[in-house]
């Protein structure tokens, strides 16, 4: 379903396990992004309507996240650090191409988005499949089905507004890219991505 070209090397939820506060606070920065990024498309692409009443709802969702993984790093004890560069998103952010139509900006960005969402949804898995803790698990696993959710809803979305056939071309190319940062993304354990 999910379509990524490369999945994540093994060694990363080995080395996520073994630096749970350090992934949690990373995390909880991600669905801050996560929200942040769609009141961004919703201030930068405001004539779309479809997009704008789909994405509302995702705001909201992702700032719930938010407040889960925080629930998460306070019931641990753990300390709320401070944002890390995400080199993962810089790079995604790198291939976003300039110019173009309204509908054509609005589409790169929909599939960069849907993009960071599989990537998310594929590590959130991982976790729930092998993290010890038994309540950390069954948090993953709902987030993951969660972020599919979001995942299909950029690509819809993007698919509503430019014709499917060019949307299914470029996110074949955003895959293609996006392997190639996976190949060459250092495996850090206290990174979400």
């Amino acid at each position: 379903m999910l379509r990524l070209q490369l999945p994540t090397d093994p060694r990363w939820v080995d080395v996520a396990k073994m630096s749970l506060e350090a992934i949690l606070v990373d995390h909880a920065y991600c669905e801050q992004k996560a929200a942040s990024s769609c009141i961004s498309l919703i201030l930068k692409f405001p004539e779309f309507d479809v997009m704008v009443d789909r994405l509302s709802p995702v705001v909201a969702e992702e700032w719930a996240h938010f407040e889960a993984v925080m629930q998460q790093i306070r019931k641990r004890g753990y300390r709320f650090g401070h944002p890390r560069k995400d080199a993962y998103v810089v790079q995604l952010q790198s291939f976003v191409r300039k110019g173009g139509s309204r509908t054509e900006q609005l589409t790169e960005h929909l599939l960069m988005n849907a993009l960071i969402e599989a990537r998310s949804c594929e590590r959130f898995k991982l976790l729930s499949k092998n993290l010890h803790d038994e309540e950390l698990k069954q948090f993953y696993h709902e987030l993951m089905v969660s972020e599919a959710g979001h995942y299909v809803n950029f690509i819809q979305l993007a698919k509503t507004y430019q014709d499917p056939e060019k949307v299914e071309k470029r996110w074949k190319e955003w895959l293609d890219f996006e392997k190639e940062v996976m190949t060459h993304l250092e495996i850090r354990g206290d990174r979400m991505h």
